[in-house]
């Protein structure tokens, strides 16, 4: 039967030999140490070759196997072995396949120092003091030692096999000097040896992330320690190597087996606030069953040491940092998120991420959010609240006009400021009579929950992680609805600041507003705004909007301000200027109302048909001329969908017992797109 010869000594080597043993496959597995055969598990289909082999030697060896190709899983860094590999295997015409290892880079850190060989380390260090961590290994180990005084300065950490030691003694390395450990180490582990041998500098090469280097370059980042890394030969060599999957389908092609991928089971966990009392008994069991644990460091301390002792922990959250640890094919990882998956939460997007991988099944279990948690502890259904998230976004004023017209908003908060500046803003908004349901520190020991007043927030001192509660007693009071947001615009006249400055009237502006079709995202000139009664009632249809008000006499610019300040309004910006002059530098529009052009409408329309030759103008008129001007004007643009209509509205007024109808004056409104190229 035809096998596969390996030629291991690495994880990735072991990984692949597993596979091809779980689908019947037979191989010939090499390695060098007899430590190297430890490690390598004896399987139902795979043969273990213990010992260095020299070319010729492994040319004989592949001349004397009935091999249907040869795979080199040999360490990155075994330049001279690979290149024997790939020579003997081109002489008796053996397909070669280099399975290529996922590296890591340190970056641009302040920290590290890079050295193209080993010889070049060694002169970096010479002009160094202080103790030295060296984890490249035993082979290259007499480089080190043959400056006597640098040789005193080495700690050397090495696989507790008896090669490696014996290597350290005949290099003169004594007992003390030498660590025997099986890594890869977390960071913890390399701080602890940082700080128990005092050291000052730390020799790695760039190897991935089965060789544990990414825990190396934080450790030494945290400790102040110089790391010097010896760059991959193999970045340079222009080799073509493959990853796992590819040579898994060469070997498929050639064996003409089908080959039973295990594929890694992934869970997206959320354990709550951190307490382990209220982690699921289903997220429990899966970090227990654990091989690699992700998550922030304070989710990581959360999970008690006990539950999974061998599992490796890694403080990784974003799936740029943890895919590259997925590609080493391990049965079970688990990536711990705070409260619940689905309440914002990043396990969305790491869904995303990792459903590309056809080699992993994920799934998602569910945690107890703070929200649901303070709902409970303070007696409160958090089923008809509002929600808003403060955490790492600037959603205040969403925040007031949500407190203005519900009686319940659970709020998460990124600390004690965000807390403190709810309390400043719910007087400053007239909401003094708010109730603030304050959770500080939840399922934890020095867990409080207290009901506080606007005023009491802004004097909050201890820092640490909040979610509040706040509930308006006046619609709680009086039994409004909980939402008392109007679904339709439609301010009355007498709630603009006027002065003495024209204003549309309400119906006028109704209907005018209508005539716009605005969008979600819309960005509108009010054009000629007035006391900007137009711009605050389109503004107040979606935060999304934006509305850029131009107006030319100062008077009346201000009073917009008032207005907008009034409405509390923040998508409204006022421009001082007359148009098309002051239309200049504004971003392109998609709507357009001109409510007074001062005679320039012509020139207004041009500018606007330039920035944009789809967008929608509605314009309102008083006088037949101006009605007669327009249409005169728009004979000179291609437009569409053009629809003139003339609005009379009576209102009544009261005299005695009577009502009695007086007439506003007519007034038309022109509505059209243009219609000309594409949308800049």
């Amino acid at each position: 039967m035809k096998r596969i010869l390996i030629f291991s000594g690495t994880t990735e080597g072991r990984q692949l030999a597993d596979i091809l043993d779980a689908s019947g496959i037979c191989a010939d597995v090499c390695v060098a140490t007899e430590y190297g055969h430890e490690v390598m598990t004896e399987g139902k289909y795979r043969n273990i070759h213990t010992g260095r082999l020299a070319e010729d030697e492994m040319k004989e060896f592949m001349q004397n196997g009935d091999y249907t190709a040869a795979v080199d899983a040999t360490h990155p860094y075994a330049v001279l072995v690979s290149s024997n590999i790939r020579q003997a295997a081109e002489q008796v015409r053996l397909p070669y396949y280099r399975l290529r290892r996922t590296l890591q880079s340190a970056g641009e850190e302040n920290n590290v120092i890079y050295a193209k060989s080993q010889q070049e380390c060694v002169r970096a260090l010479e002009q160094t003091t202080g103790n030295i961590l060296l984890t490249t290994g035993s082979k290259e180990l007499h480089c080190y030692c043959e400056n006597e005084t640098l040789k005193k300065r080495l700690f050397v950490r090495v696989l507790p096999g008896m090669e490696s030691i014996e290597i350290c003694h005949r290099n003169g390395i004594t007992g003390k000097q030498i660590i025997a450990m099986q890594g890869p180490f977390s960071e913890e582990m390399n701080l602890a040896l940082f700080h128990q041998y005092q050291i000052a500098h730390m020799v790695t090469k760039e190897s991935g992330a089965t060789g544990g280097f990414s825990e190396k370059i934080s450790a030494a980042k945290k400790a102040g320690v110089s790391v010097y890394v010896i760059k991959n030969p193999e970045a340079e060599n222009g080799e073509q190597k493959e990853n796992l999957e590819e040579i898994l389908k060469e070997i498929e092609r050639l064996t003409g087996k089908e080959i039973r991928r295990k594929k890694m089971q992934v869970s997206l966990v959320g354990i709550g606030m951190g307490n382990t009392k209220l982690i699921t008994e289903e997220v429990a069991e899966r970090i227990r069953s654990a091989d690699l644990l992700f998550g922030a460091k304070r989710l990581l301390d959360a999970v008690p040491a006990q539950w999974n002792l061998s599992a490796r922990r890694l403080p990784y959250y974003l799936a740029k940092d943890i895919l590259p640890y997925l590609e080493t094919s391990v049965p079970q990882a688990v990536i711990l998120f705070s409260g619940d998956t689905g309440f914002y939460s990043g396990a969305e997007k790491m869904v995303q991420a990792l459903q590309e991988r056809c080699d992993m099944e994920v799934s998602v279990c569910p945690g107890i959010s703070s929200v649901s948690y303070l709902a409970a502890r303070s007696g409160n259904s958090w089923q008809d609240a509002k929600i808003i998230s403060l955490h790492g976004t600037d959603h205040m004023e969403l925040l007031m006009e949500a407190v203005r017209t519900n009686r319940k908003v659970f709020v998460i908060t990124s600390g004690v400021l965000d807390v403190r500046e709810i309390g400043k803003r719910l007087l400053d908004c007239g909401l003094k009579e708010t109730a603030v349901t304050v959770g500080y520190a939840l399922s934890y020991p020095d867990e409080q929950i207290k009901t506080l007043s606007p005023e009491e927030c802004i004097q909050l001192a201890d820092e640490g992680l909040f979610t509040c509660l706040i509930q308006n007693k006046e619609i709680h009071e009086t039994g409004k609805d909980a939402d008392r947001k109007f679904l339709t615009h439609g301010l009355p006249d007498d709630a603009f600041c006027r002065d003495k400055v024209p204003m549309t009237k309400e119906e006028v502006r109704e209907t005018a507003i209508c005539k716009m079709q605005l969008k979600e995202n819309s960005v509108v000139y009010d054009i000629g705004s007035g006391t900007g009664s137009i711009a605050v009632e389109m503004a107040r249809l979606s935060k999304n909007l934006t509305v850029y008000a131009i107006e030319r006499k100062p008077e009346a610019a201000s009073l917009i301000e008032k207005n907008c300040e009034k409405f509390e309004l923040s998508n409204v910006k006022v421009i001082r200027g007359e148009a098309p002059l002051a239309l200049a530098d504004l971003p392109v529009p998609t709507h357009a109302f001109i409510g007074g052009s001062n005679g320039s409408l012509m020139a207004i329309l041009t500018d606007l048909y330039q920035k944009n030759p789809r967008m929608r103008v509605v314009v309102t008129a008083i006088t037949l001329e101006t009605v007669g001007a327009v249409s005169s004007i728009l004979n000179e643009f291609p437009v569409e969908q053009e629809e003139i209509i003339q609005m009379s509205v009576g209102r009544a007024k009261k005299a005695g017992r009577y009502h009695l109808m007086q007439a506003e004056n007519p007034v038309f409104i022109l509505s059209f797109y243009f219609a000309g190229g594409a949308e800049q």
